[in-house]
This record gives C-alpha cells, sequence and structure tokens, in this order.
C-alpha cells in the first residue's frame, strides 16, 4: 500500500522525503508512513550517518537494514533517511553538514539528537513512525524536546544488522511515534516474539494493568522542583498504591513521599562510566578511520571523539565495576514489576544561541539521567506529559529489561490522547 509522500518543510531529511521502499500491501503497519534515521541501510542509498566525507566512502546498501525490513514486511513504506548527528555522538540535533531540523513543538529551540531528523519528522506529522538509535538517549532526548513519545529497548532485543555502531554494548534500535498505541503495535514486529515470553516479570499481567510506580530521587534532582513534582504527580495519578521504600529496602511509616526512593546510585561515578566505556567503544569502532581520513566534523563531535582516543585500559576496568553496580540498583529497583519514572531530560529544549558552558552543562545533567538505564541494559518509554515554560518535557518510564511489551502497552492504555 503505497502512502503518500510528506512536504518536507523542517529540514528533518537528507536529501528530502523518497519512496525507498513499499510496505507489504497486508500486516499490522500497512498504510503507515516510516522514516529511518541515516544510520539503518536501506537498500539502495548509501548510509550517511550524518557525515558527508564517511557516505563518501561507502557504497549504496544492497539490502535493508534487520529492522528496515522487519517494518517494511509488516507493512511500514520507507518515506526517506531522516538527519542524525554525526556518526550519532551527541545529543543536540545540529548537525553542521545537514542543518538543524526544526523543532514544532518547541519553535526556535533544537530538536535534541541524534535521532533528530526521526523525532521532527513525528512531531511535525510528516510520518506516522520514525526509527531511531539510543545509545547515551539519542531517542530518550529528542522524544522529550519534541513533544512525542520514544522507545528503547531492553539491549540487545532488536537485531542491530545494517546499523552504523557506535558503542555497541549500549546501542539500541528503537521507534518514536505521535500515537503510542502505533508504537506497541510497531515495537512488538521489531521485538517479533510471544508478548508473555519477552516480560520478564512473575507476573505480566500486573504489569500491565497495574504498576507499581516509583521516582528514584537521583535523577529527580537534576531538574527543577517544578518538574520533580511534576514526576511525583505523574506516578501518583498513573500508578497503583505505592510501596514505601528506599533504596535499601522498606522506608519507615510515614514517609515524607513514599513515591520517591533513594536509588543508591552516585550519578557522578555513573555518567563517568558511561562516558569511559561508551568513548573507548567509539574509539574502536571509528578510530581506525578517522586518524586514517581525518574527517571534518562538528566541534563538539570532533572534541568527544579527541577524548574518546585517550581512554585508557584502566579507566574501562573501573567504569565497568561501576557499570555493574548501577545495574545490579537498576534491576533491584525494578525486579518485582516496578516501573521507575525519570525526567527524560534535565528541561526542556535548549534554545541553539545558549553558550558553551550552558549548552555542557545541561548535556550533563541529561547524561547524568539517561545514562541509568543504558547501563543497566533496561527498557524506556517516554510519553509527553509535562511541560516547562510551555515547553515539553517527557517522562521516562523504565522497567526491567525484557519488560517492553507490557511496558509500551500499559503506556498506550494510561496515557493515550
Amino acid at each position: 500500500m503505497t502512502v503518500r509522500l510528506p512536504v518536507d518543510t523542517l529540514g528533518a531529511f537528507v536529501g528530502g522525503p523518497r519512496l525507498l521502499a513499499d510496505g507489504a500491501p497486508d500486516g499490522p503497519l500497512s498504510g503507515v508512513s516510516l522514516a529511518v534515521k541515516d544510520l539503518f541501510d536501506v537498500a539502495g542509498t548509501v548510509t550517511g550517518a550524518g557525515n558527508p566525507t564517511f557516505a563518501a566512502g561507502r557504497s549504496p546498501a544492497t539490502a535493508h537494514a534487520w529492522a528496515v525490513e522487519a517494518l517494511v514486511a509488516a507493512g511500514a513504506s520507507v518515506v526517506g533517511k531522516t538527519v542524525t548527528d554525526e556518526l550519532a555522538y551527541s545529543l543536540s540535533g545540529t548537525n553542521v553538514h545537514h542543518g538543524t531540523p526544526r523543532n514544532v513543538a518547541a519553535p526556535g529551540r533544537i530538536p535534541g539528537g541524534s535521532s533528530a531528523g526521526s523525532a521532527a519528522a513525528v512531531a511535525g506529522g510528516l510520518v506516522d513512525l520514525a526509527l531511531g538509535t539510543d545509545t547515551g538517549g539519542s531517542i530518550r532526548v529528542p522524544a522529550s524536546y519534541c513533544g512525542v513519545y520514544g522507545w528503547r529497548p531492553t539491549h540487545g532485543a532488536v537485531a542491530m544488522a545494517g546499523v552504523v555502531p557506535l558503542a555497541p554494548s549500549f546501542d539500541t534500535a528503537g521507534l518514536f511515534a505521535s500515537d503510542p498505541a502505533l508504537l506497541a503495535i510497531a515495537a512488538a514486529v521489531l521485538l517479533g516474539a510471544d508478548p508473555a515470553a519477552s516480560v520478564g516479570v512473575a507476573d505480566p499481567d500486573r504489569l500491565l494493568t497495574m504498576p507499581r510506580l516509583q521516582v528514584p530521587a537521583e535523577p529527580a534532582a537534576q531538574v527543577s522542583p517544578g518538574l520533580a513534582a511534576g514526576l511525583r504527580d505523574v506516578a501518583a495519578r498513573l500508578g497503583a498504591a505505592p510501596t514505601e521504600r528506599t533504596g535499601a529496602g522498606i522506608a519507615p511509616s510515614g514517609m515524607s513521599n513514599p513515591r520517591q526512593f533513594e536509588l543508591g546510585v552516585d550519578l557522578d561515578r555513573a555518567v563517568g562510566a558511561f562516558r569511559t566505556l561508551q568513548g573507548w567503544e567509539a574509539w574502536r569502532q571509528h578510530g581506525p578511520w578517522i586518524t586514517a581520513v581525518d574527517p571534518s566534523f562538528g566541534p563538539g563531535i570532533a572534541a568527544r571523539f579527541a577524548a574518546a582516543s585517550r581512554v585508557t585500559e584502566i579507566e574501562v576496568a573501573t567504569a565497568q565495576t561501576v557499570r555493574e553496580e548501577v545495574a545490579a540498583a537498576m534491576q533491584a529497583a525494578t525486579a518485582d514489576g516496578t516501573v521507575l519514572v525519570l525526567p527524560a531530560s534535565a528541561g526542556p529544549a535548549p534554545e541553539p544561541s545558549a553558550d558553551g558552558a550552558t549548552k555542557e552543562a545541561e548535556r550533563g545533567r541529561t547524561l547524568r539521567i539517561c545514562c541509568l538505564a543504558g547501563l543497566a541494559g533496561a527498557p524506556v518509554v517516554v510519553a509527553p506529559l509535562l511541560r516547562e515554560d510551555g515547553l515539553p518535557v517527557g517522562v521516562a518510564f523504565v522497567g526491567a529489561p525484557g519488560t517492553d511489551l507490557a511496558l509500551l502497552r500499559w503506556v498506550a492504555a494510561a496515557t493515550q490522547p
């Protein structure tokens, strides 16, 4: 079923919209238009990864990436490749080569990255569905800034074949949509398993109908008091009766805010470990090419790769220990079917004219929040439930690894516009 090509008034697409793959005539996604981040192979096109030098050294793909093939087989039609930050190594969405996609939900603000074009295209109504990747927040942050739904899957749940890597032990392939029900349907296609088999909790029906929602205090402290209160309100409005607890167990009766608890994680250590491990892996993926070709990068991307080249094996070993600690804390917090309620970003989309120090501080707070699910390999569904200064801020619902379908379906039922 051929879909209508959008008119790109947002600068979301690389080379403009065009029909790249016609979806199967029947299937759960028949008639759905799909945009694909320019990290995924689409047969007959060059995967440019946001950098012209990278694109120049590649031939057109001979086959679709696994995720693209699965969605097309389910009926979705690919209508173009979308702008990404260079090699996905950014959270801003401001590509010096391809421009910055417009954020219709926050005019004059950045869209977030690295899946900038995908989020912008969904927010602007250009497509129904869009593929993105998330390593350190690259679906969660643009979903938050652009006011759309986003899904970062359990690490390893969606095959990454045919996708340009950044840091493979963190890389995930996920989706954006304006309709949470569509998001759940498309995610089920990518997960490709019996729903009951993919839910890693003892009672999946409980998570589907009545999850316990808790707000970890540490990430809530990275946002304004108003947004932190908004997270607690969401937990109270959508969740079942809370269990009073802390990271160490049951809290004393009369606890001032039973919806909020201490996860027991030092976010500075956690984000440091994430940056170390991401940088180590990114340099091993792209360092030889960068050294040989000396490509032109935007300043932020260049600085990150330069830092990545200096990571040592000793630093990696220390970071891996921290990763294991964070993963254990997250597993303990979600093992009983509890869903954690986090901000998806440290605030609304920043202005592109913000000074470097302001941008780096915002990025740091956002990474402190996002690194938790990344280090734990946990699934996250972002819903556009909060606003600050009239601008969208997403709420990130984090479940135990393997609970993707239950989490997606619960979010769709609980937040359906």
